[in-house]
């Protein structure tokens, strides 16, 4: 497995629970912590949860991975699922709309899933 392969699969995971406008970045070459970002929104704060979930579950059963942390899972507006190489975002609407990853690292190549 690598990285591409778990970015791809954790896209794939976030839009089987509903995930909406998912995007996946490849900021390798602006980043030193990760390889790629997978950004994705949510309706609202149960949908959120949902989809980190969902993408933690399906990472576990195909890759046999856990995230190293998780953050903002209490709060659900912004749900982060750290996987060393690849970091996944689960947003809700508003917080998406504010932060703006993908404007923030316009450089990063987006990936085809």
């Amino acid at each position: 497995m690598n990285s591409i392969d778990l970015a791809r699969a954790a896209a794939s995971a976030a839009e089987d629970r509903s995930a909406r406008d998912i995007v996946v970045l490849d900021v390798s070459r602006i980043l030193t912590i990760c390889d790629y970002f997978v950004i994705v929104s949510a309706s609202n704060t149960r949908l959120v949860a949902a989809i980190a979930e969902e993408v933690e579950d399906q990472l576990t059963s195909r890759f046999d991975l856990k995230p190293a942390a998780v953050e903002g899972l209490d709060a659900r507006r912004w749900v982060l699922l750290d996987y060393g190489d690849v970091i996944v975002h689960v947003f809700i609407d508003e917080e998406r709309d504010y932060y703006r990853l993908e404007r923030l690292y316009s450089d990063a190549p987006r990936i085809e899933r």
